[in-house]
């Protein structure tokens, strides 16, 4: 009876065997690979069903997305001319513009005399502030300095800080426009007034040192000046 036992058992076991080694071949594997969606790396990943051109993506970070502490970036409207200003402030932009097409620069002493105090043209000191313009240009006559400013007037302006103390009118408008806000023809206009190698310099602070002039909401002249 043992050997009997012992010969069932020896048959048995490579039937379990077998059996096992069927079940094991017969269930197999795959690898499915899923292609990737076609989303911008700066999108959000959205449901298809969610997606419609009447509903666009929210950029990150912004109010339409969901977020409350995103700063509100308000661009300043740009004006051009002499139309939209006050009188007085449009005749001191015209006195300017007669002196320096003129190239005439005892006319700009003329202006700047007869303004109601001596406006800022430098952070440093200065004797004469005709001799300093003239110091400032790159050529010995001040001519460079008289087409700056020529250009600086005749770009667009902003009317910055109203109802303040410091209510200006301010030439030209990238002294007060973030850099990275401005159009394609905006930049056009830029660069009639600075080279890229200034702008390179000018985009590591994010400020705008090329020169700028000031006038009053009452006509005063408060500066024309570069640098910071």
């Amino acid at each position: 009876m043992t050997g009997l036992r012992t010969l069932a058992i020896g048959m048995t076991l490579p039937l379990l065997l077998l059996s096992g080694a069927a079940m094991a071949t017969s269930v197999q594997t795959e690898r499915i690979q899923v292609a990737p969606r076609d989303v911008a790396p700066s999108s959000p990943l959205v449901p298809d069903a969610e997606l419609n051109e009447a509903t666009p993506l929210a950029e990150p970070g912004t109010a339409a997305s969901g977020a409350t502490d995103a700063p509100e970036v308000i661009l300043p409207t740009v004006h051009y001319g002499d139309a939209d200003l006050p009188k007085p402030v449009a005749r001191m932009r015209d006195q300017l513009l007669e002196a320096a097409h003129s190239g005439d620069m005892q006319r700009v002493r003329m202006v700047l005399e007869g303004n109601e105090m001596m406006p800022t043209l430098t952070f440093g000191e200065m004797d004469d502030p005709i001799e300093y313009l003239k110091a400032a240009s790159g050529d010995d006559d001040g001519y460079e300095i008289l087409a700056i400013l020529a250009e600086v007037l005749e770009a667009g302006y902003v009317h910055a800080d109203v109802g303040t103390a410091q209510e200006m009118y301010i030439w030209p408008y990238f002294a007060r426009t973030p850099f990275d806000r401005l159009t394609p023809e905006q930049r056009v206009e830029l660069f009639q007034l600075v080279t890229a190698g200034d702008m390179a310099d000018m985009n590591l602070t994010g400020t705008w040192t090329f020169y700028r002039l000031g006038i009053g909401p009452d006509g005063t002249l408060h500066y024309f000046v570069a640098g910071d």
